[in-house]
């Protein structure tokens, strides 16, 4: 119906206007950026497991974030860092964001046939995983289901959703489908029933080998449970098992990574365009048809904070942006369905209002669950957003412009 890049942000414009435009938008960096930096301090941790696989142990402050919010321990509970601040710089994760970057700025064509190779071996690594584990399950660890009740469920739900901005990230590049009308709905919808599927089915598996307890802060923890239960009796099998696993891990990651930042890219590609940010973020690439300079700088503003933070902080900010992104999305499909009810439309979200309604409510009760401070960096990064947008991007828009 949108067919042009930008996602919510788009969505929020033709719906909602120019301001909440802006606050969506504004939100939406906060979104992708948060969410590439989780992943990409998850993918140092996965790197460094692999090296251990080898035998291999970098110095410890070159793949450790200068900041810990609970500090580090080893697979023997031995203190290694305190909480707070110390010396070291995560390595791996900076660079992986860096050299990603790179394969951007060459042309979506280039890292789509990339980004389908690495989803094969992480779906392949997956199953797997899911079946390895079948023979290591101890059911008394699903006692009790829910320990902390129906509020740890919502916490829960809070801390994981970023995951699922994956689905918002591919409609960013919907001027570069053949047919977004019909692409954009079936590849969002078909690829939703199948990550929600694997998802459960990691989630059964890894809860079943080790008590959920011992994976609080684990960046890894999918390949600390197979180091631990390959130390075991007859758990040797599971050590070349944590192997594939860490491969498609990675993989799965970089390919996470790829489709984020080329979703913020052409988040600020829009806004640019728009006029809501500078006109530099929307030049193209003479070569490769590309936004050059949005993708550089996302590349940056990502790659440093990943080498500085721990996924604990960067994690409740993604959360919380992505949330507030759908929700206003959903509220944009109500709006938009009684201002211009006659418009052809690709696809129609079925049952009327009830499902936008829904999504809203559903949103805010996750939102609910994340922690308050996370609450107060999410107000200050909008009023930071507003006073940017007073300032500069309203005096620079085509409304702002004399007819």
């Amino acid at each position: 119906m949108i067919p042009i890049a930008g996602s919510a942000y788009t969505y929020t414009y033709a719906t909602l206007g120019e301001l909440i435009a802006w606050i969506i938008g504004w939100d939406l960096i906060l979104e992708y950026a948060g969410s590439n930096m989780t992943v990409s301090v998850g993918f140092g941790a996965h790197v460094v497991d692999f090296l251990d696989w080898f035998g291999l142990q970098p110095p410890l402050k070159w793949i450790t974030p200068a900041y810990l919010s609970d500090g580090m321990t080893d697979l023997q509970g031995n203190t290694l860092y305190h909480p707070g601040w110390h010396f070291g710089f995560n390595i791996p994760a900076f660079i992986i964001v860096l050299l990603l970057t790179v394969i951007l700025v060459r042309g979506i064509r280039e890292s789509a046939s990339v980004n389908n190779g690495m989803v094969a071996i992480k779906i392949v690594a997956i199953l797997i995983f899911v079946m390895a584990a079948l023979g290591y399950l101890h059911p008394s660890n699903w006692h009790p289901y829910m320990p902390n009740g129906w509020s740890g469920v919502l916490t829960g739900g809070s801390i994981i959703f970023f995951t699922y901005i994956g689905f918002d990230s591919v409609s960013t590049a919907a001027e570069e489908c053949k047919c977004p009308q019909r692409d954009l709905p079936i590849g969002i919808i078909a690829t939703l029933i199948i990550c929600t599927v694997l998802y459960l089915a990691v989630a059964v598996c890894l809860t079943g080998l080790v008590p959920w307890q011992s994976m609080v802060d684990d960046a890894a923890p999918v390949v600390n449970a197979l180091k631990k239960l390959s130390h075991l009796p007859g758990g040797h099998p599971l050590h070349w098992v944590r192997l594939v696993v860490l491969i498609g891990a990675m993989m799965g990651m970089i390919s996470s990574l790829l489709v984020y930042q080329l979703g913020q890219s052409r988040v600020w590609f829009s806004m640019s365009r728009d006029g809501l940010l500078p006109k530099i973020f929307s030049n193209v690439h003479p070569v490769f048809r590309t936004p050059a300079f949005s993708t550089w700088v996302a590349g940056f503003l990502v790659a440093i904070p990943s080498g500085l933070f721990d996924i604990e902080l960067l994690s409740d900010l993604s959360n919380i942006g992505t949330l507030f992104a759908f929700m206003l999305v959903s509220i944009g499909v109500i709006i938009l369905r009684y201002r211009d009810p006659h418009r052809r439309r690709g696809f129609r979200v079925p049952f009327g209002p009830v499902i936008p309604v829904l999504s809203v409510l559903f949103c805010f009760l996750l939102m609910a669950g994340l922690p308050i401070i996370t609450w107060i960096r999410f107000f200050g990064w909008l009023a930071l957003g507003l006073v940017i947008y007073f300032f500069y991007s309203r005096h620079r828009t085509e409304f702002a412009r004399p007819r």
